[in-house]
């Protein structure tokens, strides 16, 4: 049952809105089921929801028909593009108006004067950031392979001091990536300390979702346990044929960490393949100093037998699903002709077998001449579902600010969200409608401790979605993911319409928000 808030009961005369959405079916967030209410809004806030008889001068939207949510949360975005993509149309039109950076131990620096840009400019969401280890141990050791010495560990350290003060909401790593990789646990738990001391929050790319995923999440729990810090399993899938099935442990194991008092969490996109670089199939230490090392390693015939049995040996057990064709590209930047193909389109067109083995080939070929994205189909429907049904799973997109015809993305840049509605509520009643909009707004709210964003509740800022129920659809696909979703009929964020009618009218409407260590004014 939503209440109407203390603020609307105690006023003695009648409240002034800009506008009032009547008649709306409103899902509050919280779980609870929907009510057909009305919500008052003036300047950027909600200002009642009930049942509202006079609106006086303010603009009425009839609803009837209508899902009112909160606005959806990402906990997990690369906004990488924002400067460049300022209004934020990829993220707005699935009804995102909350999105959060920096993850898998990337990000900018430093990270004060980005913001001061972004905030001049203009944001079409509200944008916040981790601080990324990768970045910082990169900007302390390059892409060295060894521990830090006393120093270099210290200037780590004063530099996610920095990042907190400036504004991240935690810290990020990517333990799979480079130079994350090449980090122990000590390392990780001391700078992760640092950030709990301002109130952060740890999100990681686990250092392997694939035959050592209940390894990295074990790693995760005992950071947890370590750096006394709230921790999100980011993107948690499991990665390969052989470990199909594997949830069922990794979320016991997460079950067990919270009934010992660890704050762990999950956050997961609503897809059966990743996307990251086809580098995930290569060694690290075969990477290690960068691309020109690695030049030079393939060189040494020993060397280069080595990179290659381990490359297949991904291939069958890990991103590579033991098929060629389980490996798109979608970013190549030298031979941009192979987006949305595969490796093996590649090799036929190299006049090779497909075989797995002409594979690892082409796959140093790529990494050789640059590297490439791809996107990897090596997750089972199976464990997707079971990780979206564990109540402490956020919906995070994983997703990159997008325009469209740029490159060849996965469609999660453009559906995630809306493809939990169609797919995940609407077709296979996987989630609940009230409990798929609660993973959307008020959960990744808490865990970024948004005390006022994440419900329809007088009081919090208007940050709303509103979707039509019997057309929302996915659209974007592997095979032709430049396609904004359906359905989605107006956004609100902070007051102002981002999205009105389906169509976006404001693209500067978000703010930049700043973490629990922010030191600023």
């Amino acid at each position: 049952m939503i209440l109407v808030s203390s603020l609307a009961i105690s006023c003695t005369k009648p409240l002034e809105y800009d506008f009032v959405l009547k008649n709306a079916t409103v899902y509050d967030g919280t779980g609870a089921d929907a009510e057909v209410l009305d919500v008052g809004i003036r300047g950027d806030q909600i200002v009642y929801v009930g049942e509202i008889n006079k609106p006086g001068d303010a603009e009425v939207i009839d609803l009837s028909g209508r899902i009112l949510s909160p606005g959806f949360i990402d906990i997990h975005t690369h906004l990488d593009p924002i400067l460049a993509l300022s209004n934020c149309e990829s993220h707005l039109r699935q009804g995102v108006t909350t999105a959060l950076g920096g993850p898998d131990g990337g990000g900018v620096w430093p990270l004060a004067p980005y913001l001061d840009t972004l905030a001049e400019i203009g944001v079409g969401m509200n944008v916040g950031f981790l601080v990324g280890h990768n970045v910082v141990r990169s900007n302390v050791m390059e892409l060295d392979n060894r521990a830090p010495t006393a120093a270099e560990l210290d200037s780590m350290k004063a530099q996610i001091a920095r990042g907190m003060e400036e504004g991240a909401f935690g810290i990020s790593t990517g333990l799979k990536y480079l130079p994350g990789n090449f980090a122990e646990l000590d390392e990780v738990v001391e700078l992760s300390k640092v950030a709990a001391q301002y109130g952060g929050f740890y999100t990681s790319h686990l250092r392997e979702e694939g035959l050592g995923l209940m390894e990295g999440v074990g790693e995760a729990v005992l950071i947890a346990e370590q750096a006394d810090i709230p921790v999100v399993l980011t993107h948690h899938k499991v990665v390969g044929k052989p470990m199909w099935g594997s949830s069922k442990k990794t979320l016991a194991l997460v079950d067990s960490a919270r009934s010992v008092g660890l704050d762990v969490r999950i956050d997961q996109y609503p897809y059966t393949a990743s996307h990251t670089g086809i580098g995930i199939l290569i060694p690290t230490w075969a990477r290690a100093g960068g691309n020109g090392r690695f030049r030079e390693r393939i060189q040494d015939t020993v060397l280069r037998d080595s990179i290659k049995k381990q490359i297949l040996f991904n291939i069958i057990n890990d991103r590579g699903g033991s098929d060629l064709k389980r490996v798109q590209f979608s970013r190549v930047r030298w031979q941009p002709e192979l987006e949305g193909k595969t490796l093996h389109d590649w090799a036929i067109e190299e006049g090779m077998e497909p075989t797995l083995e002409n594979g690892a080939e082409l796959v140093i070929q790529a990494q050789y001449r640059g590297g490439a994205n791809c996107i990897f189909h090596a997750m089972s429907q199976e464990d997707v579902n079971r990780i979206m049904q564990h109540p402490f799973t956020a919906i995070a997109s994983d997703g990159r600010l997008n325009a469209l015809g740029d490159g060849h993305p996965h469609p999660r840049a453009y559906g995630t969200f809306v493809r939990v509605l169609d797919k995940y509520v609407k077709q296979d009643s996987v989630l609940s409608l009230p409990e798929a909009i609660r993973k959307m707004t008020s959960l990744p709210a808490e865990r970024m401790g948004l005390s006022d964003r994440g419900q329809i509740k007088a009081g919090y800022r208007a940050d709303l979605t509103i979707f039509d129920p019997a057309s929302i659809r996915e659209v974007a696909t592997f095979t032709d993911p430049h396609h904004y979703p359906e359905g989605i009929v107006h956004v609100l964020v902070n007051g102002q319409w981002a999205i009105r009618d389906g169509e976006l009218v404001n693209g500067k409407a978000g703010q930049v928000l700043k973490g629990p260590g922010y030191g600023g004014e």
